[in-house]
């Protein structure tokens, strides 16, 4: 009998502890909570601790460890030390006034044509900042109540591009997100930025100063995860209703297995089963589809973000061009027509300014027959 207990317990870590089901691929399907207890129980605390270790102790136990002298210690960190390696200060980019080598007058020549060029510096700017997860390496709370655990999980996510027309038919990730696995699948939701949770339905032609009264996030808060054969619904308001059950109904009707169902604020990723570099699904606003792709499964390391209130952290926004007005082609476009007589296409993408200036006269009538609805650009999130 102890035997056998003994098999089934090995048999039941063997499952929890993700192999490839396809060569890179995707992994096996495991336990979140379960991976994590059982690295728990092999690794040394020390490991995975948050308290860094001072250099003299580095140094004793270094000592000990590779059975040398300190005065060896001191050469090689003379030798192989970081600062071996640097060239001085030297300027790389400088070069003789009056060069004779041809590689050099050909670098001379690029430099001065470099310098004619204006640049975007502010742009350089925001692609520096793009690096967001640089932003918050080894960020720690100001509270010691907001601390990451140790031991806590951290499970990275990649939300692709929905796919709306046959030209965005290639996967493209436009978000990474680092979530806790003591976290509930709800704050990975709220986490997702999509410019269809921004829409503001309606025809406003006629009345372009009227302000909207809500933005489609706040109208339509119905959403869904569906992991590994269970549909999880955001529930946690009045308005939200189960949206999967026209999928599961569609699906029972063809014969296919019987589909559960969960609710997304009672459940945390520690409570799933999933599979690193499998697509999983996202569907908010009725319609609007991602594919949701666990990339990575690890213990929280103390060179990590320790901010628990910084989670979900998103580590990755892709750029998205903004589209420009079709008049003036300066300013992002606000407005979209159709229908419109003075466009130059149809439909037609116009500023706030050029859209009053085309379409309604000096006491704000409308000029012409047109429809006009509130535009918002996709590069909103950058």
């Amino acid at each position: 009998m102890a035997e056998g207990s003994v098999l089934m317990h090995e048999e039941k870590q063997h499952e929890n502890v993700p192999v490839y089901e396809f060569v890179n691929v995707n992994s096996s399907e495991f336990h979140i909570g379960t991976f994590r207890d059982l690295w728990l129980e092999v690794l040394n605390p020390e490991v995975y601790s948050h308290c860094t270790t001072a250099p003299e102790v580095e140094d004793v136990e270094f000592i000990e460890e590779m059975g040398i002298e300190p005065k060896t210690l001191e050469e090689l960190k003379n030798i192989c030390g970081a600062d071996s390696l640097k060239s001085g200060h030297e300027d790389p980019d400088s070069l003789p006034s009056d060069p004779h080598l041809s590689t050099l007058k050909l670098r001379k020549r690029r430099q001065d044509y470099k310098e004619t060029l204006t640049r975007d510096t502010l742009d350089r700017h925001e692609v520096y900042a793009n690096e967001l997860e640089m932003l918050s390496v080894g960020k720690k709370p100001e509270s010691p109540g907001d601390l990451v655990p140790e031991g806590e999980m951290v499970l990275s996510f990649n939300i692709m591009y929905p796919v709306l027309f046959q030209r965005f038919k290639r996967v493209r990730a436009f978000q990474t997100v680092h979530v806790l696995g003591s976290q509930r699948l709800t704050e990975l939701r709220d986490a997702i930025c999509c410019v269809s949770d921004l829409q503001v339905f309606g025809e406003f032609s006629s009345t372009p100063d009227m302000v909207p009264q809500f933005i489609s996030k706040d109208h339509y808060k119905s959403a869904f995860f569906f992991f590994n054969g269970t549909f999880f619904n955001d529930t946690r308001f009045p308005e939200c209703r189960d949206i999967s059950e026209t999928t599961r109904e569609w699906a029972r009707s063809r014969g296919f297995p019987h589909f559960q169902t969960a609710t997304m604020e009672d459940t945390s990723f520690y409570d799933l089963k999933m599979k690193v570099g499998f697509p999983y699904y996202y569907t908010h606003q009725g319609d609007c589809e991602h594919v949701v792709i666990l990339t990575d499964v690890r213990l929280v390391h103390q060179d990590d973000c320790l901010d628990m209130k910084l989670y979900p952290l998103i580590t990755h926004k892709h750029r998205v061009v903004t589209r420009k007005c079709s008049v003036c082609h300066l300013y992002i476009s606000r407005w979209i027509t159709s229908s419109d007589a003075l466009a130059p296409t149809d439909p037609c993408l116009y500023c706030d300014q050029c859209f009053r200036m085309f379409h309604y006269d000096d006491e704000g009538n409308k000029l012409g027959d047109f429809l006009a609805y509130a535009y918002v650009d996709p590069g909103t999130f950058n």
